[in-house]
């Protein structure tokens, strides 16, 4: 591992807000437990190595910064208001396996380097603002998912820490180890009265913004999601002396059914709809399959049109089963719902974006983010940033410099002009 290097104000100067945000994103890259890739889960030591760092560069933007209870970093910067309320900005340190260097740690980054230069002109404004480094928002060591934001938003569930990883050791017991103290995990939450609202810059994770040519765009809502276990229980039989009239063929009941599946999400604005795991048994080349399990993933931004679409798929589902006489169960696994972003933020986004003569759509996310668990304490809103052919959680993740600029500066026009009045209405 190569040594950091100071960024100087010298080199803030010349090489530009997008130049900065993009040398400490790869300086991140190098903190991984995988040498030929990207991958940094969460309360591992390249988590604490990347934690310290990021602690390092909050310091060096002039605010003070901590690492709390469940592991999440904490950068403040004080208002011109003394005990004025607070904007969270922020979004996750943490990866998926063999990564792309872009998901979730822009936004800590970006975020660093607003307040940066905010910090250098001797801005303070009239609310407080704190930068977030989440650590756990891809849940890939845990199954507990979201743990940093939902202890921020003061929903986190103290049973997660009896969630052991592959190893064996306990949440408690990694927190621990990663220096936390599990049981100051409650006065983590934010008290919603003292709470503005949070805003999360991220990479799109899909095409439409470099499909239209745009560097940014303003998201309205991140999609509500519900996954389900479907099984399908036929009977097995030879497959050269059962008729095809008189088969109770499983896998062709599923493959009926993944059909429904693509025939209604095609059929239907705003929802997408996922069978990404197909199982068969006993999977004999010349034996009729007895049963099929698949997983399903339906999401929308609307949750109206969310369980619309999933009534239509069990009454098709249904229909299929009663058909072909097999069985048919759906065990919902996840069901979380959509969380919209608030009008006055996705507003104030947008005229900062008009104000350095752009333009930006609005779209929503059909990805989760920390912004699902921090909208039970907060209004949310979110910035988009284009990346290269839509690519996520894969190492050709690939941004622009001159777009991690132009969302640098939008924040920071954002972060100037926004009026704390206007989170009420």
């Amino acid at each position: 591992m190569r040594m950091f290097q100071q960024v100087s104000e010298r080199e803030q100067e010349s090489g530009g807000a997008g130049a900065i945000v993009m040398r400490r994103l790869d300086e991140l890259a190098l903190l991984s437990s995988d040498a030929k890739g990207l991958t940094r889960l969460y309360l591992t030591p390249e988590h604490k190595a990347a934690a310290l760092r990021i602690m390092e560069w909050m310091r060096q933007a002039g605010m003070t910064a901590d690492i709390d209870a469940v592991g999440n970093v904490v950068g403040r910067y004080l208002g011109s208001v003394p005990d004025a309320p607070v904007l969270l900005i922020g979004s996750h340190i943490d990866t998926v396996r063999d990564a792309g260097r872009y998901d979730g740690n822009l936004g800590v980054v970006v975020g660093i380097q607003a307040v940066s230069e905010l910090s250098r002109s001797g801005a303070r404004l009239p609310f407080g603002i704190e930068v977030i480094a989440f650590g756990d928002e891809e849940g890939v060591r845990f199954t507990a998912t979201l743990s940093g934001s939902r202890a921020v938003a003061g929903t986190f569930d103290p049973a997660a820490l009896d969630v052991e990883d592959e190893q064996g050791k306990s949440l408690h017991r990694a927190l621990q180890d990663f220096g936390c103290d599990p049981s100051g995990i409650a006065a983590v939450a934010r008290p919603e009265a003292r709470v503005l609202g949070f805003v999360e810059v991220h990479i799109e994770q899909g095409p439409v913004l470099e499909a239209e040519g745009f560097p940014v765009g303003i998201v309205t809502a991140i999609s509500g999601a519900s996954r389900f276990k479907v099984e399908v229980g036929g009977e097995a039989g030879h497959a050269g002396t059962v008729p095809m009239r008189l088969r109770r063929d499983a896998l062709m009941a599923a493959a009926e059914m993944v059909l429904v599946v693509e025939h209604i999400a095609t059929g239907t604005p705003n929802l997408v709809g996922t069978v990404g795991r197909f199982e068969v048994l006993p999977g004999a080349v010349n034996v009729i399959p007895a049963r099929s399990t698949f997983t399903l993933d339906v999401r929308s931004p609307s949750d109206a049109t969310r369980a619309a679409a999933l009534a239509d798929i069990r009454q098709a589902f249904d229909a299929i089963a009663a058909r072909r006489e097999v069985g048919l169960s759906a065990t919902c696994v996840y069901d979380e719902p959509a969380a919209p972003c608030a009008p006055w933020l996705m507003d104030a986004l947008e005229a900062a974006i008009a104000r350095l003569g752009l333009r930006a759509p609005r779209l929503p996310s059909g990805a989760g983010h920390d912004g699902l668990a921090m909208s039970a304490l907060c209004p949310i809103g979110m910035l988009f940033v284009r990346c290269e052919r839509g690519i996520s959680h894969n190492p050709a993740e690939a941004i622009a410099a001159a777009d991690a600029d132009v969302a640098t500066r939008v924040l920071v026009d954002f972060l100037r002009h926004l009026d704390p009045a206007a989170a009420g209405r």
